[in-house]
């Protein structure tokens, strides 16, 4: 359970945060959610680490927070629409097709193609469902594969690797050096995805995000700031 909300200021922003510990976290997350303080949540520390965690990522929650509290413009998905899939945006075709028993979600070459049993349009949280089965199923297929790989490329191994729905984490390597992935990593350009791969690679010889993780990471990806700062820019949680 959260603790007690706290403040701090940073340059003209106030920052509202409360902690939630987390046996079973490693390391430390910060949740920016709309309407919500900043949650951290990780292994437990005292009120002054608290703080300190917080204003180390202060410049990402409050481009974050400006983010989140943009008015929401989302409407029903219609023909025309866009959805993400591996770092691009491609069209969607709504087609009603009254005798199917539920909506089904496929994807070409170039757009998807959404079929609807009640008209032609949908609203967002009847596709969230859809498009993330479309995710897992993808995930499933290529993205085992690039960690296959990127095991031979490295000579890291893991125990296993598989696909695993997060609150607000894109992946996570456990203490068995068991690698999971949330199927919106589907979501990311390629070279991203090797990179949320490496990364998680590298935590089976160093846990915490230590010089000689980031080294690690460095030897087996050079360039790697270049795919870490596009995955801050994503809309999820990020880990510190």
């Amino acid at each position: 359970m959260a603790t007690a909300t706290h403040t701090l200021q940073y340059g003209q922003t106030r920052i509202e945060w409360c902690f939630r510990a987390d046996s079973r976290l490693k390391r430390h997350y910060v949740t920016v959610e709309r309407g919500q303080p900043v949650l951290l949540r990780g292994p437990r520390v005292g009120l002054a680490e608290q703080e300190a965690l917080v204003r180390q990522r202060a410049r990402w929650i409050r481009e974050k927070q400006a983010l989140v509290a943009q008015p929401q413009t989302q409407g029903d998905v219609v023909t025309g629409s866009r959805l993400r899939y591996a770092g691009r945006t491609y069209f969607v075709e709504v087609r009603h097709v009254p005798t199917l028993p539920v909506a089904r979600l496929r994807f070409t070459a170039a757009r998807f193609v959404l079929e609807c049993p009640t008209g032609r349009s949908m609203a967002q949280q009847v596709l969230a469902p859809l498009l993330e089965d479309f995710y897992r199923h993808r995930a499933q297929d290529k993205l085992l594969q690039r960690v296959r790989h990127w095991e031979r490329q490295t000579g890291l191994q893991a125990t296993l690797a598989r696909i695993r729905t997060f609150q607000s984490r894109w992946a996570s390597c456990n203490a068995h050096n068991v690698l999971e992935f949330h199927p919106r990593v589907m979501e990311l350009a390629a070279s991203v995805q090797d990179y949320v791969i490496v990364h998680e690679l590298c935590h089976t010889v160093e846990k915490s995000h230590t010089r000689a993780f980031w080294a690690l990471v460095a030897r087996h990806m050079p360039g790697w700031q270049l795919h870490h700062a596009a995955l801050e820019q994503a809309a999820f949680g990020a880990s510190i």
